[in-house]
């Protein structure tokens, strides 16, 4: 009886093993497969939150320098992600191919820092499918459907608001989307972003996970613009 108490063990051990080598099998033929995703997420960064996020760190990189000199941002785009219905790809090819200089400078005015676009292009834009022209151009569409609320434009104060206030603010400005398609994220105290999801032809769309991954705070704080 032992031994066959022993063999029944090892046959559901191994059908276990099975099935899930099966189960990596099956993400693994589209894991980091370039166009093989479901929806984007076009991230919005908080860009007075991130100045002043480095300055407490005391970060003064070349990032953090044209990002935070003398030009008022207020929201700025951080990437334009692939995902999938659960989970995301990333470095879809290595190495990737290298970016046009041209191209990241005409990026400049929605992505203010050169090393963010090269690696928003490395990390995300190859997922994508599209070549580096086409990715970046899918980048200032997908920036150019959201509206921006006006009262965030030039905030000259700080301003401690709800997540849920700043995303119905987004949803008023932005018709067509909904709050299961937008989340906003926090660090410890300050917004760091707001997160839209939107389809592979830039159409706002529901995004289960992405909203589960939101702020869980009150109340968060959104720093002022810069000579706002």
């Amino acid at each position: 009886m032992p031994r066959l108490v022993t063999i029944s063990r090892f046959l559901i051990s191994a059908a276990f093993v099975l099935c899930g080598a099966v189960g990596a099998s099956a993400q693994d033929r589209r894991q980091n497969a370039p166009g093989e995703f479901d929806f984007y997420v076009l991230s919005l960064s908080w860009s007075p939150s991130f100045c002043e996020a480095a300055s407490e760190r005391g970060s003064n990189g070349r990032g953090t320098q044209a990002q935070c000199g003398g030009r008022p941002y207020s929201f700025v785009v951080h990437g334009l992600w692939p995902q999938y219905e659960r989970g995301f790809p990333e470095y879809c090819q290595r190495p990737s191919p290298r970016l046009a200089r041209n191209i990241m400078t005409s990026m400049l005015d929605l992505m203010p820092a050169p090393g963010l676009i090269y690696n928003e292009w490395d990390k995300h834009g190859t997922c994508s499918g599209l070549g580096e022209r086409a990715y970046f151009e899918a980048i200032r569409k997908a920036r150019a459907a959201v509206k921006i609320p006006e009262e965030f434009l030039q905030l000259s104060e700080p301003k401690t608001i709800a997540p849920d206030e700043l995303e119905t603010a987004f949803i008023k400005a932005n018709p067509g989307l909904s709050n299961s398609a937008i989340s906003v994220t926090c660090d410890s105290k300050r917004l760091s972003e707001v997160r839209i999801c939107l389809s592979k032809d830039l159409q706002f769309r529901s995004c289960e996970e992405i909203d589960r991954r939101a702020c869980r705070r009150d109340q968060v704080l959104m720093p002022p613009v810069r000579g706002g």
